[in-house]
């Protein structure tokens, strides 16, 4: 009996010490990667790791400005953890279903509002654009934002007029965005993000639609992925993540100032403390894991033909560790 139990703790320590020792997590910029960049300040996937048993593992961190090299990365094996926004998520779902390297999301990072900000008093709504207006976006046809404008597009004119504003946006960054809205110069619309929203209607700009208008509800701005061969082949470094994950949003929650004061030293950001704060603590902004109104946007993926497979319900697009929430 005791060779048994000697074996089965041979076999055990076996196993933990197959599984990974460095985990390479990505993150791009803005308000909404907050929980990810309390993970890297807290080193609480360093922590989780050493609890479930794994001993010294390395997480490391990259910045980037958009999906493209991102998911290039996670499907050749340079990345573990990739973070965009959902019809990346959504993209890459149905890109590799069935195959190995099947992306599933990991845990959304939060609800946030995404609006359409213009400065121009006649402009009340998507109808009051004409041919002469721009409106900027992330990257034209693929962000979020672009897709949002488009599902707007099919509610107000039908699904067949879906590209019907297509022809007016832009691509642009966030920051260049701003600075072109603010000053009257290249574009007449800004579909936007926290925190360069708050920034524009602090200086009386509107909004005339948001992704909660659109979706019908608070609806997931980021979320986090990675592949069915990671999570397989490192249960536990896949569970140190999450609960990582986890702990920084809950510490979030619990101490909105202490994760403010993060933000603001790693991002090097001008704004305030306090306007840092109020952001969070915004009422229409919630942190949390539980993902909302995805399976609406990748019907409507599906419906347009940006993907050839749709998922039947919600959940199929995540890893088990959502099932069971109250997600959607």
């Amino acid at each position: 009996m005791k060779r048994y139990v000697m074996w089965g703790a041979i076999l055990v320590s076996f196993a933990a010490r197959a599984e990974t020792k460095e985990i390479r997590c990505a993150q791009q910029y803005g308000l909404s990667y907050l929980p990810l960049m309390m993970m890297e300040d807290g080193h609480l996937v360093e922590k989780h790791a050493q609890r479930l048993g794994l001993g010294e593992v390395k997480a490391t961190w990259a910045k980037l400005g958009g999906p493209g090299a991102m998911n290039d990365a996670l499907l050749s094996g340079g990345l573990d953890f990739g973070t965009g926004g959902v019809p990346s998520l959504i993209t890459l779902w149905a890109k590799t279903k069935g195959s190995g390297l099947e992306v599933r999301g990991v845990g959304a990072l939060n609800d946030m509002p995404v609006e359409l900000i213009v400065a121009n008093p006649k402009i009340k709504s998507i109808k009051d654009f004409g041919p002469q207006d721009k409106i900027a976006v992330t990257t034209v046809k693929i962000s979020t934002q672009a897709l949002l404008l488009e599902m707007a597009a099919a509610k107000e004119w039908g699904d067949e007029s879906y590209e019907k504003l297509d022809s007016l946006t832009v691509s642009m960054p966030h920051p260049d965005a701003l600075t072109a809205l603010l000053s009257g110069s290249g574009i007449t619309a800004h579909f936007s993000s926290p925190p360069f929203e708050y920034q524009e209607k602090a200086k009386g700009m509107r909004a005339i639609t948001s992704n909660y208008d659109i979706l019908g509800g608070k609806a997931t701005f980021n979320v986090v992925w990675s592949t069915t061969r990671f999570q397989k082949d490192n249960p536990k470094a896949y569970q140190a993540f999450v609960a990582a994950l986890s702990e920084a949003t809950d510490s979030i929650n619990k101490d909105p100032k202490a994760a403010a004061e993060t933000y603001k030293r790693m991002s090097r950001t001008a704004e305030s403390i306090d306007e840092l704060l109020k952001e969070i603590k915004d009422p229409q902004v919630e942190f949390t894991l539980t993902p909302h109104k995805t399976l609406v946007t990748a019907q409507f993926m599906h419906k347009i033909g940006r993907i050839k497979i749709k998922p039947a319900k919600w959940d199929d697009l995540y890893f088990q560790n959502l099932h069971g929430r109250p997600g959607s």
